[in-house]
């Protein structure tokens, strides 16, 4: 499996969050419900309908907010997989070469003959490639 089919962690909402977020939405609708119930079964006193449909309609719109922010931040947290990169050295002539990580490589691995003096190589670093994030230009 190369680096970029590997996910870099949860792609999506954790299950508890978005249960408990359905959860308030289900129990806001409850609190709806019982206002209008409330409501209907004694009109002339409206203070508690009057709470209890506050108190859902604000449970509602709060828990739809998160649910919404919490799914556009994971979207913006993806991150694209930048390349391990091996640096392998010729610690007789010095030169240097650079190629992708491979499984099993590890720092001070001897390696094949160097092609110019033929002395075994050894990996120096191993290392993540580090893209600069670009400025932006000031005019």
């Amino acid at each position: 499996m190369n680096n970029s089919t590997r996910s870099n962690g949860p792609n999506k909402i954790s299950t508890f969050v978005q249960a408990a977020i359905y959860l308030v939405i289900m129990l806001s609708v409850v609190a709806i419900g019982v206002a209008v119930g409330a409501f209907y079964e004694n009109p002339a006193s409206i203070e508690i309908p009057l709470y209890l449909l506050a108190i859902g309609l604000i449970s509602i719109g709060l828990a739809v907010y998160i649910l919404f922010q919490s799914r556009k931040r994971i979207a913006t947290l993806k991150t694209e997989n930048l390349p391990i990169l091996t640096t392998i050295e010729c610690p007789k002539c010095s030169i240097k070469t650079t190629r992708e990580f491979q499984r099993g490589d590890y720092v001070y691995k001897k390696l094949d003959k160097c092609s110019k003096c033929e002395d075994s190589q050894i990996i120096t670093a191993i290392y993540r490639e580090v893209k600069e994030k670009e400025k932006p230009s000031t005019v």
